[in-house]
């Protein structure tokens, strides 16, 4: 699912769906938004295949678990890999 197998097209493998999800991120959108654009792109640039809006989801969460992508009032932004902080999340260390 992640990347192309036997069953699933190149261009629908989720990390090519997440790629596609995140050209379309140059401005804060709304998950419907982004829906939209991304079904606009594949369009235009002749992916035949479609995808739906479950599939939408499971490769925005991919983005969101490799915290590349957020949701902050209701908008999804893409994150700079240098400003992430990995910290935030992490348990305490033990002594």
């Amino acid at each position: 699912m992640l990347t192309p197998t036997k069953g699933i097209a190149p261009d629908r493998a989720l990390l090519a769906v997440g790629a596609q999800i995140a050209l379309q991120l140059d401005q804060p959108l709304t998950v419907s938004q982004a829906w939209e654009r991304v079904r606009a792109w594949r369009k235009e640039n002749g992916h035949p295949a479609p995808i739906s809006f479950g599939w939408f989801v499971l490769a925005l969460d991919t983005l969101f678990a490799l915290e590349r992508v957020q949701l902050r009032d209701d908008l999804l932004t893409l994150t700079r890999p240098d400003r992430v902080d990995r910290r935030k999340d992490a348990a305490p260390p033990r002594r």
